[in-house]
């Protein structure tokens, strides 16, 4: 199989990087993603992983991919796929609320970005948090960064996390 690629981008900050699918890796994943683009919705900056965006998705694949090439110790560059019901999301707590569509039952998708350094996949109120690794960026990673950055200073409100293919 060749090679595939997706654009990686905030919308509102014009800002995009592009990444490696790791069909050698995890093919299952890859192959569910691949077949939804283009996805995107609102983005959020993590409170308990650090260095990382994501948005919420409801359900995309025809069944759940299995847990393949898991991390909780995701790198720089790492696109990573969770499975959340709405009952592990739905509390006040993560502050969503109704416009994000979780809500509890309701089986939510979070593909994420990782953009430095440090990151550890633990979550208060259920422990480790797996993730599959199913992307890498190859170009672009720098200035994704700084517009993540920004977006944790200056806040994600009105801003979007949309992937494609490239």
């Amino acid at each position: 199989m060749a090679d595939r690629y997706i654009d990686v981008s905030l919308t509102k900050r014009g800002v995009h990087c592009t990444a490696k699918l790791l069909d050698d890796r995890a093919p299952i994943t890859c192959e569910a993603v691949w077949n939804a683009l283009p996805l995107g919705s609102d983005v959020y900056h993590a409170k308990y992983a650090r260095n990382e965006i994501y948005t919420l998705l409801p359900a995309f694949a025809p069944a759940e991919p299995p847990l393949e090439n898991p991390t909780v110790t995701p790198i720089p560059g790492d696109l990573c796929y969770f499975s959340f019901s709405g009952t592990q999301l739905g509390t006040q707590s993560y502050g969503y609320g109704g416009a994000s569509g979780v809500q509890a039952g309701t089986p939510v998708i979070d593909l994420a970005l990782f953009y430095e350094r440090n990151n550890l996949l633990i979550n208060a109120d259920v422990g480790w948090v797996p993730g599959i690794v199913w992307g890498q960026v190859v170009e672009g990673l720098d200035a994704m960064a700084e517009a993540c950055n920004d977006l944790w200073r200056a806040g994600a409100l009105g801003e979007t996390l949309s992937f494609r293919r490239a």
